[in-house]
């Protein structure tokens, strides 16, 4: 029964911790409410429901708000330079989490596979887990998927006459949640080739591309393989507010049109008010040149937790943190450590992460933690890291280890 395959996010269930006084909660992707355009957006509100309130009251199509689809447009050829892309490309859904269900009821199939990368995006796993998907998982190097591991999955499944239910590839292709890890041009062009090679689809999640701290920005995987072979998904809820949940699908129009038909099972449509209050902030205001502050403010934030971990635990021999060129997330891998033992000694010490065993397709132990640094002050990333080496000790303690 599908009511007993339902389980709580682990992530949710971690983050009420973090609501205890005195907490540094580094586990949450929660963007700081500082950078939110509350005011703009709060005259916008009042004027699109006392204008176009006939609109914005009242049920909108599946498909989604017609002003919203043509800044979409616009906005996807500045990001991407995607050209050609059609009204009926694109589906407005509630959130990019809608999206990664959605993909589930139209792609899978009871018992079809998934290629999932190790460590991987807890939502899109639960999602897949939803439909009975049968997890291929590969290794996430510091450029991406290892592709060998992809064709090895693909070359298996072909000779086992089973490469018509692997369904698609999944990918989180910039700043990947939770490693941070960009996956490099030549693999995008190669999740490509033996995407066409192997006729399956590639399933591109891209919710923290724009936020690049440094270095240039890499072509979609979407630009080399079109919409005939890539669903593109992104999100508002990063470049703007999460609180309007205004999540993207751009995929082959029949894809869209099966999503659609699926979502009207689910909710009927998105809610018009946030979808129009979306539509004409980006139609006044340039959403790109907006978000530069909170830009630089996360740099300046991801840079003080790489330097807190840098002097906090450069004495513990092996330990290892990603220093991503942008999104929320550093990777942080403690040898020899457990990281959901080691989150009681943490919760002790009222610092709080995301253990890495929440990302792992399979349940098994993880050595590493998702440490997310958007929403904390600077004076709390460094203390919050100077009580995660505190509960690290404690840890090491309790347990007899030897603190290398």
């Amino acid at each position: 029964m599908l009511a007993q395959k339902l389980k709580s996010s682990m992530i949710r269930e971690l983050l009420k911790y973090a609501n205890v006084p005195g907490a540094v909660s580094f586990g949450g992707g929660t963007p700081d409410p500082e950078t939110f355009p509350r005011h703009e957006l709060a005259e916008l509100a009042k004027e699109v429901i006392e204008k176009e309130y006939k609109y914005t009251l009242q049920y909108a199509t599946t498909e989604g708000d017609p002003e919203l689809i043509k800044q979409i447009l616009i906005l996807l050829k500045r990001i991407y330079n995607l050209d050609g892309l059609l009204p009926e490309n694109v589906l407005i859904t509630v959130g990019s989490q809608q999206a990664l269900e959605l993909v589930g009821k139209v792609l899978l199939d009871p018992g079809d596979y998934v290629i999932v990368g190790d460590p991987e995006y807890l939502g899109a796993l639960s999602a897949f887990r939803m439909r009975d998907a049968r997890f291929l998982v590969v290794k996430f190097e510091k450029d991406g998927p290892d592709l060998n591991q992809v064709e090895d999955h693909l070359k298996r499944a072909q000779r086992e006459n089973e490469l018509s239910r692997v369904k698609f590839i999944y990918v989180v292709s910039n700043f990947q949640n939770p490693s941070g890890i960009t996956t490099s041009l030549e693999k995008r062009k190669g999740l490509v080739e033996l995407a066409e090679r192997y006729n399956v689809l590639i399933v591109e999640d891209d919710p923290y591309g724009v936020l690049r701290f440094r270095g240039e920005q890499l072509p979609s995987i979407m630009n080399f393989g079109g919409t005939d072979r890539v669903v593109l998904l992104n999100t508002f809820s990063k470049i703007l507010c999460p609180g309007l949940r205004i999540g993207i699908v751009v995929a082959d129009r029949q894809i869209v049109r099966k999503m659609v038909l699926a979502k009207q099972g689910t909710d009927l449509c998105s809610p018009s008010l946030t979808m129009r209050l979306t539509a004409r902030y980006l139609e006044r205001y340039d959403v790109l040149e907006q978000i530069k502050p909170a830009i630089e403010l996360y740099r300046k934030k991801k840079e003080t937790m790489i330097e807190a971990l840098k002097e906090e635990f450069s004495d513990v021999m092996d330990a290892q943190w990603t220093d991503p060129d942008g999104g929320l997330f550093v990777w942080t891998t403690l040898p020899d450590v457990d990281t959901m033992e080691m989150f009681k000694y943490a919760e002790q010490r009222k610092v709080f992460y995301i253990p890495g065993e929440a990302f792992k397709p399979y349940e098994e132990p993880s050595s590493s933690m998702r440490m997310s640094f958007c929403l904390p002050s600077f004076e709390q990333i460094r203390e919050g890291v100077h009580r995660l080496k505190r509960a690290y000790l404690d840890y090491v303690e309790a347990k007899g280890l030897k603190c290398k």
